[in-house]
């Protein structure tokens, strides 16, 4: 197998020490899952612009808000994790991810990724504060949270966590949110790297396309 990755900044956190040296890597800007067309555009470009020394692109991706939709494959063989988003993969499942919202449906997610590129209540609150000053920037950003109760750090195991947790306490108790620490797992990052395509990944021949069913139809 001759593959490329193509993933989210914030799951390269956990591939950086799986990945084989000399395996060819594009880590892309966090942002773009705020706009599903603008993933889905940067994406299938990503796909367009790789080369003939390539026959398998495994993306660091789940489907993402529709943003994985429609992907064409061209000559290649597309791998995607079969979970909703990231969090499915930090998890290890989408069965762990949907056991963690029967448990807490008002969770916000944080993991060291999610942390470095500054995706936050918090970090919200401070945008806001500059425009409109502590009290109110507190008071918009507490209802844009308010259906959330829980702020969860996922622990992968995959670096030091102190200072990420230390932060992840802060944010929780700023804002009034039960903070707990939740295991995650590699298994599907290891999988996707190594080739052990099993029912909890969509895979798309050269020619096909991706299609939402696909990341339903195993189950």
């Amino acid at each position: 197998m001759r593959a490329k990755i193509a993933a989210c900044e914030t799951v390269g956190e956990e591939l950086r020490n799986l990945i084989p040296g000399d395996t060819p890597c594009k880590f892309l800007e966090f942002g773009l899952h705020c706009t599903p067309e603008t993933l889905n555009a940067t994406l299938q470009k990503e796909i367009d612009e790789t080369g003939e020394d390539v026959d398998t692109i495994l993306f660091g991706y789940g489907m993402c808000s529709k943003g994985a939709i429609g992907l064409e494959a061209r000559n290649f063989r597309l791998v995607i994790p079969r979970v909703d988003d990231c969090i499915g993969l930090f998890l290890g499942s989408r069965a762990e991810y949907t056991r963690q919202c029967l448990k807490a449906p008002g969770t916000f997610y944080l993991t060291k990724g999610w942390i470095e590129c500054g995706d936050d209540p918090y970090t919200e609150y401070l945008k806001m504060r500059e425009r409109y000053g502590d009290e109110k920037a507190y008071r918009l950003e507490k209802m844009v949270i308010e259906n959330y109760t829980r702020l969860a750090l996922i622990n992968t195991g995959n670096y030091n966590l102190a200072k990420y947790r230390e932060y992840a306490k802060k944010v929780a108790e700023f804002f009034d949110l039960t903070f707990e620490e939740i295991p995650g797992s590699n298994v599907l990052i290891r999988k996707l790297i190594e080739g052990d395509w099993d029912e909890n990944f969509v895979i798309v021949e050269p020619g096909g396309k991706v299609r939402y069913d696909m990341f339903f139809d195993a189950f």
